[in-house]
């Protein structure tokens, strides 16, 4: 005999939140704040590790990587984080779902 379900508040599921960030942003502040990173192939990686350095940030991902490139408003990943643009996530990253949720309901204005 089955009992009936009483669907409660915290069993609901919640809302996603909108998070707004400005469009035209420094790279290095858009990546601290998702600390995600897209590769040109399409791969999503996760960020471990910022370091500014003048002109140049030093980005750690989560599989190993490092990458040394130019801080810029108007760059390919600027432009592809904007627009939510990634075929995939790293397998080696390991990027949450609740990451990947909280990402694809950011948008920049």
């Amino acid at each position: 005999m089955s009992l009936p379900v009483q669907k409660t508040e915290a069993s609901s599921p919640k809302k996603a939140k909108k998070r707004y960030f400005r469009k035209h942003e420094d790279l290095a502040g858009v990546i601290e704040k998702i600390k995600l990173w897209p590769s040109r192939s399409g791969v999503l990686h996760g960020v471990r590790k910022i370091t500014v350095k003048g002109r140049h940030i030093e980005i750690v991902t989560h599989c190993g990587n490092q990458l040394d490139i130019k801080n810029s408003k108007t760059s390919r990943v600027s432009r592809w984080l904007r627009n939510k643009w990634y075929a995939k996530a790293c397998p080696k990253c390991k990027i949450p779902t609740w990451k990947l949720e909280k990402f694809s309901s950011t948008s920049f204005q």
